[in-house]
């Protein structure tokens, strides 16, 4: 392993609560239905690909780009109202891999301007060597592009990178990019993180040593 790759909400940050709100808030203005489960099953993946195929809204690609904003508007409101949680470990974690030398990209399918707005108000884009995000990429997660590109940001051959995740759709991409994946428990329990290389309950604890054993 030579750098790190982490996804942001439920890897570095915890905001579901706030990203749940936001969805209901929505979908309260645009009075539509949200699917039972719908929060679950769309985490991790960008809105162009939720709200036509799993919120089956509308397949007009102009009202998913206004209903996708409206979203992500909502949710720095809530985030400036409430603040976020920074998850346990992930601070000290990035830290110790600048100490040790080793990059660091942020891997998300979150828009640019909710991460800009997190740096903001935790600090924490200082100790990131790269960012890629959901508006750098044309195909969302599963598919690989967040990761591929994270890797030459860093300037990383795919294989040498090792990808932080939550979600199993992050998991696929991550495993399609051709790169090892630790994932954390903070959306799925452990026990249904089998398709990971190797999977923990929090990144409180995980050290640069103990991710290159992952690696082998």
């Amino acid at each position: 392993m030579k750098g790190v790759i982490f996804d942001w909400d439920g890897v570095v940050i915890d905001s579901s609560a706030q990203h749940e709100r936001s969805w209901e808030l929505l979908a309260a203005e645009e009075e539509k239905p949200l699917p039972k489960g719908h929060f679950k099953a769309g985490f991790g993946k960008k809105n162009q690909e939720i709200i036509p195929k799993l919120l089956k809204w509308t397949d007009d690609p102009d009202e998913i780009a206004r209903l996708g904003d409206r979203k992500e508007v909502l949710y720095r409101e809530i985030v400036r109202e409430q603040g976020v949680t920074v998850l346990p470990g992930a601070r000290e974690l990035l830290g110790a891999l600048a100490e040790a030398g080793i990059p660091r990209s942020v891997g998300s399918s979150t828009p640019r301007s909710n991460l800009d707005a997190i740096f903001a108000a935790t600090g924490l884009g200082g100790l990131f060597t790269a960012v890629v995000c959901g508006d750098d990429v044309k195909n969302g997660k599963p598919a690989p592009d967040v990761f591929l590109l994270a890797a030459e940001k860093l300037g990383l051959a795919p294989e040498d990178c090792l990808v932080i995740e939550d979600a199993h759709v992050g998991i696929a991409a991550a495993h399609a990019a051709g790169m090892n994946v630790l994932a954390v428990a903070t959306t799925h329990p452990l026990a249904e993180l089998t398709d990971a290389d190797a999977a923990v309950a929090t990144l409180a604890g995980i050290t640069p040593a103990k991710l290159q054993r992952i690696t082998g």
